[in-house]
């Protein structure tokens, strides 16, 4: 008598399970900036965070766009509006894009011309030795440097902003924390969504002139005039224009 083979389907299921019980329990450690700490979860809550994350978006006023624009500035000027929340991309002929950014919350708001001095895809972070100080005086450790990726607070393009040929420490970058586009949260640096951060690396090469109003309205006056969204038609939606 012969006993029975157990049936393939049996066996892919049991070998799902076990896989399914292996990944349950892998463990992950992220880096958690709203806490600045870090934390290990395992894959499943790895991928649901980043679901989340990725599902909360700014408000939609905050969304690129192209806009008519008012300014003397030369077509490639960046023009950083930190209190309407808006940084400019020159275009010429009275055109310019629009793009939503986030600032610096109180006390780290600044003003000023700069130049892009070099830009990176994915660039690493290594926290400059004063916000380490300030953040351990308040119980939280920030990572020493941390590799590009995802998880990376700089987001997928950083373009590194000099003043006098020397790096101001100030950048404008991505985030991984797209609902905070709009606000005050940055500890200085311009924060872009990461599709808008690409856009705009894109267009920028290294030089280019970066004028940046402070969140009280600090710099030069009659910079620009925003005159409003560019309005489309269906023939230039058909056809461009």
């Amino acid at each position: 008598m012969t006993s029975a083979k157990p049936s393939i389907g049996v066996g892919l299921a049991a070998a799902l399970a076990l896989f399914m019980t292996i990944e349950a329990g892998a463990q992950e450690r992220r880096y958690d900036y709203a806490t600045n700490t870090w934390q290990t979860v395992n894959a499943a809550q790895a991928r649901t965070q980043t679901r989340q994350v990725q599902q909360r978006r700014p408000a939609a006023a905050f969304m690129r766009k192209q806009v008519r624009i008012q300014t003397n500035e030369a077509p490639g000027t960046i023009i950083v509006d930190s209190q309407r929340k808006y940084l400019y991309f020159v275009e010429g002929a009275g055109m310019a894009t629009r793009y939503g950014v986030g600032v610096g919350k109180e006390g780290f708001g600044w003003s000023g011309n700069m130049k892009v001095g070099r830009k990176a895809e994915w660039p690493g972070w290594t926290p400059p030795a004063a916000m380490i100080k300030r953040e351990r005086a308040k119980g939280r450790i920030l990572p020493a440097y941390m590799e590009g990726g995802p998880a990376n607070p700089l987001g997928a393009r950083a373009m590194y902003l000099y003043r006098g040929g020397r790096d101001s420490l100030f950048r404008i970058h991505g985030t991984n924390q797209p609902w905070t586009i709009g606000q005050n949260m940055s500890s200085g640096c311009i924060r872009m969504m990461n599709e808008d951060v690409e856009h705009l690396y894109s267009r920028v090469p290294n030089g280019s002139k970066v004028i940046v109003i402070g969140p009280s309205g600090q710099g030069p006056k009659g910079l620009y005039a925003d005159l409003g969204p560019v309005r489309s038609n269906a023939l230039t939606a058909l056809f461009g224009g």
